[in-house]
């Protein structure tokens, strides 16, 4: 969860004064604050590109008739926030994504005017090899110098275990973010965008080695609305194999196969879930021990659809996908989420409904 004051979660449960900002990154250099009337940024981690804007303006001006205008498809951006005005008349913000403008769209008479944009992975995905690419080395350094290649100044953060990687060669119209996320699973990581644009690589975190980021709590005080609550079978695998073989080095192939070993989980290996194997193979994988990362980190997302839910509360702008949260219903029984996506009003009383993928009763 991005860093913000107990003061500020303690106001979100209160009535308070939501504040909203969307600043400007136009291709001439100039910034500015954008009047706005509501939009909002969906979070998922579930896509590649993790965060989508919409933003409602009502200045039809503002609508491009040329490639130079101010809402400039070709290169501008926009940072989004949203925040709190307490009654001492101070603010704190959070934001919730950096976004190239993809779409600039409405009535020209009478608006309103919608901005659509996506977060900066977009960007990578779109700068398709236009030549054979060969990586090899360290897995950071080659993420980083692949997103870089598209952006010379993004900021790369890695949070995981940095392993070497076995060459690997990217044909011509080969998608490089596709050859990023391949990387990172060599390592057991994702990579993705946070709130500030930044590029993280991080392991998923698993649902019971870590502090709840934030408690959604029934009653009066509490942020819980209502709950949606449900089991399926669709996605679910209790076994990952991940193979490597590389015939860039003639290393002899390796594999490794990672279970759900946990005795208490209803996907449990030896249990009567049964056995449940989904694949993945990468040139990148060239030891044992890169094979065991890459399954553990897919098995952790492909057993987490056991349980899921979809939790309706006040909006919390400070969350991200993988944090872990409480869930205390009416009942005062709790269980721990972990949340996959998400969506942020940029208007006060919007809805705001945390989709999880995995749940377990709170001990």
């Amino acid at each position: 969860m991005y860093t913000v004051s107990d003061r500020f979660l303690d106001a979100l449960c209160e009535s308070h004064q939501v504040a909203t900002e969307v600043v400007l990154f136009r291709t001439d250099g100039r910034v500015e604050r954008l009047d706005h009337t509501g939009g909002s940024v969906t979070v998922d981690r579930g896509q590649a590109t993790r965060r989508t804007c919409s933003v409602t303006l009502a200045d039809t001006s503002l609508i491009p008739l040329t490639a130079i205008d101010k809402l400039s498809v070709y290169g501008a951006q926009l940072r989004i926030s949203r925040g709190i005005r307490y009654a001492d008349g101070s603010t704190e913000m959070v934001p919730v994504g950096l976004f190239r403008i993809d779409e600039v769209s409405g009535d020209r008479d009478e608006g309103p005017v919608t901005v659509s944009g996506k977060s900066l992975e977009a960007m990578v995905a779109d700068d398709k090899f236009t030549a054979v690419t060969k990586v090899s080395g360290m897995a950071v350094a080659a993420i980083t110098s692949l997103i870089q290649g598209t952006l010379p100044s993004a900021t790369v953060v890695n949070r995981g275990t940095d392993v070497a990687i076995g060459p690997r060669v990217y044909d011509i119209e080969g998608d490089r973010w596709a050859a990023v996320v391949e990387i990172a699973a060599a390592m057991g990581a994702e990579v993705y965008t946070d709130a500030d644009g930044v590029f993280i690589i991080s392991e998923l975190p698993d649902l019971l080695s870590v502090a709840p980021a934030w408690s959604i709590t029934a009653g009066e005080g509490g942020a819980y609305i209502s709950a949606n609550r449900g089991m399926s079978l669709d996605g679910v695998y209790n076994a990952v194999l991940a193979r490597g073989e590389n015939t860039e080095t003639d290393a002899p192939p390796v594999a490794a196969l990672v279970i759900d070993d946990d005795p208490t989980s209803p996907t449990y290996w030896s249990g009567p879930f049964g056995h449940r194997a989904m694949f993945y193979s990468s040139a990148t994988l060239t030891t044992v021990n890169a094979c065991t990362s890459a399954a553990t980190l897919k098995l952790r997302a492909a057993r987490a659809p056991n349980a899921s839910a979809d939790i309706t509360s006040l909006p919390n702008p400070a969350l991200e996908p993988g944090d872990v949260i409480r869930v205390v219903y009416p009942d005062r029984t709790g269980e721990l989420h972990q949340v996959q996506s998400f969506t942020v009003p940029l208007e006060p009383g919007g809805t705001f409904t945390l989709a999880t993928i995995s749940a377990r009763e709170d001990a």
